[in-house]
């Protein structure tokens, strides 16, 4: 089938994107896309098997307009991924840290790595993209610059690591799902993990009364985001996250109730919590 073995990512080779797709898939090919809505037509048009999408950051929250492209996308959750960002310095070979004045990467980056940059009297300057930022200095060769971007990206593009680790806080994560054409329904670990898409009915309370069956039935729902569609201020759509599998008594219980309350219900995937997700 066309496609196979290859998984699509947003960003250049070498973004934190292009390194969760080798975490999670190890020995498929990475194909790098320029948007999100490229990736997604990449997997719906065969060029890919899966799709490597962030959907949210433990500092930045969810990531913008990606809960409203999943349920337009017509793929499918096939895992989670946890992602620990961790930022690497580096530059031209043979530079030295006290030689860097300058640095450019992604503006989340930079104030992740505010005191480190700080520290070293360095200045920091954003760029479109970390990764593109590391590739352009490889092919620019600009002396005493240098670029905070993944290990991948020195690697890639024959820069030196000139530090390593040098957020301000460690517990900087963002959360992957890989993405396909098909869904996968089967039982493939102990946590489970839904994630549907809702609208609810126009009547009073029904949010309330739609979530009223998640607490009787004891399903722990781990996220419940709303967003506008079409810029409508009166259509709003809920986007959740639920432990536990469809076919558990508990959690079928809940969506049938959900469904009573409700004039449209997705689901777009079940799949195994990483275990990162309860650490």
């Amino acid at each position: 089938m066309a496609g196979n073995g290859v998984i699509a990512f947003q960003g250049e080779l070498g973004a934190y994107s292009h390194e969760a797709a080798n975490r999670a898939r190890p020995g498929m090919t990475p194909l790098p896309c320029a948007t999100f809505e490229e990736v997604i037509d990449a997997v719906r048009e065969g060029r890919a098997e899966l799709a490597m999408l962030p959907v949210e950051n433990s500092t930045y929250g969810r990531v913008a307009d990606i809960h409203r492209l999943l349920p337009e996308s017509g793929l499918h959750i096939l895992d989670e991924h946890f992602l620990r960002v961790r930022i690497a310095l580096m530059s031209l070979p043979g530079t030295k840290l006290e030689e860097i004045r300058h640095v450019r990467a992604h503006l989340v980056l930079l104030p992740q790595s505010a005191r480190f940059l700080r520290t070293h009297g360095i200045a920091g300057h954003a760029a479109a993209d970390s990764a593109g930022a590391a590739a352009e200095l490889a092919r620019m060769k600009t002396p005493g610059e240098g670029v905070l971007a993944s290990e991948l990206a020195a690697s890639i593009y024959g820069l030196d690591v000139l530090a390593r680790d040098i957020e301000d806080h460690g517990h900087n994560t963002t959360r992957f799902l890989v993405m396909g054409r098909a869904p996968d329904e089967r039982r493939r670990g102990d946590r489970m993990m839904t994630t549907f898409v809702f609208e609810v009915r126009n009547i009073p309370a029904a949010l309330y009364k739609a979530m009223g069956g998640f607490a009787t039935n004891g399903v722990n729902m781990t996220k419940l985001e709303s967003y506008m569609l079409d810029g409508s201020f009166t259509a709003t759509q809920f986007y959740a996250d639920i432990e536990g599998h469809p076919e558990d008594e508990n959690v079928r219980l809940a969506l049938d109730e959900l469904r009573y309350f409700t004039s449209y219900l997705h689901i777009l995937g079940t799949y195994p919590a990483d275990p990162r997700r309860h650490e």
